[in-house]
């Protein structure tokens, strides 16, 4: 059944948030704490019938959609973990249809470009395997094509329709990640104060709907550079925030708190 098929059972007004997630690293996977949340936020929200993910792992210009075939492999983007986070899988349906959604909705200067054989990054499926273990959901990952904050922002205004079809996009990013400037690495370790500095800016301006001033985090945020010494995990926020309804309305948080040091604030917005 096709995405426009399937749309048609969703209830109308049943429209689907967009999120914002910390997606941790593979040990989120084996952490009671964390997994419970997004566990938990997963069922409090309706059943997509599709999902579209950006995440901070996978950086290409232009715009490109990965593998929309069933059972699309997974990508194991990092070293030095337990084996048995190499050896899982998440047989989720393909998506060619959303797939297709996602190309008519960009201007016609956006091109997307199609990469057939790229499977999903850990920033796509360690929380999806928590969120929605049963695999069940057709899952679609697309490429971060830019840094800019303006130009994800109309990115997110122009994927935001597919809300409205059902679709549960998100942003899976990080709010800090400065993992050269890490001293401790334990779940529990104390968060070092440029994390907890940029943390508490950025749900002051969430809260506030400073939408101008998160775009400027890097002159504005307390906490950069180190926060960010790279930008790609706060970069999806913007695509979040560019798919909200009314981008300075306050979103809802759903997970807040610190791993490692680094700060997993996750939200929805309306």
């Amino acid at each position: 059944m096709g995405l426009e098929a399937s749309v048609t059972q969703t209830t109308v007004n049943q429209k689907m948030p967009a999120l914002y997630i910390g997606h941790g690293a593979p040990l989120l996977l084996d952490d009671p704490v964390w997994s419970s949340q997004l566990s938990s936020w997963a069922k409090e929200l309706p059943k997509p019938e599709a999902i579209l993910v950006v995440s901070a792992h996978w950086e290409s210009n232009p715009l490109t959609i990965g593998s929309i075939e069933n059972k699309t492999p997974l990508i194991y983007d990092f070293g030095g973990f337990h084996p048995k986070f190499y050896q899982m899988e998440y047989l989720s349906p393909g998506a060619p249809h959303l797939a297709a959604r996602v190309r008519a909705l960009m201007s016609d200067s956006q091109h997307v470009d199609h990469q057939p054989h790229r499977g999903l990054d850990h920033g796509a499926w360690v929380p999806l395997k928590i969120m929605y273990p049963d695999a069940d959901i057709p899952v679609l990952q697309m490429s971060i094509p830019t840094f800019d904050p303006e130009k994800l922002m109309e990115i997110g205004r122009r994927l935001a329709p597919l809300r409205d079809e059902g679709v549960l996009i998100v942003g899976s990013g990080f709010l800090t990640h400065g993992l050269p400037f890490l001293k401790e690495f334990r779940i529990e370790a104390t968060p070092p104060q440029w994390s907890v500095d940029f943390d508490m800016w950025a749900e002051d301006a969430l809260t506030r709907g400073a939408v101008d001033e998160l775009m400027n985090y890097k002159s504005k945020a307390p906490g950069m550079p180190y926060a960010h010494p790279t930008v790609e995990h706060f970069a999806p926020i913007f695509v979040t925030l560019g798919a909200a309804s009314q981008a300075d309305v306050a979103p809802t948080t759903t997970i807040d708190g610190y791993w490692m040091g680094l700060s997993k604030r996750s939200f929805q917005v309306a």
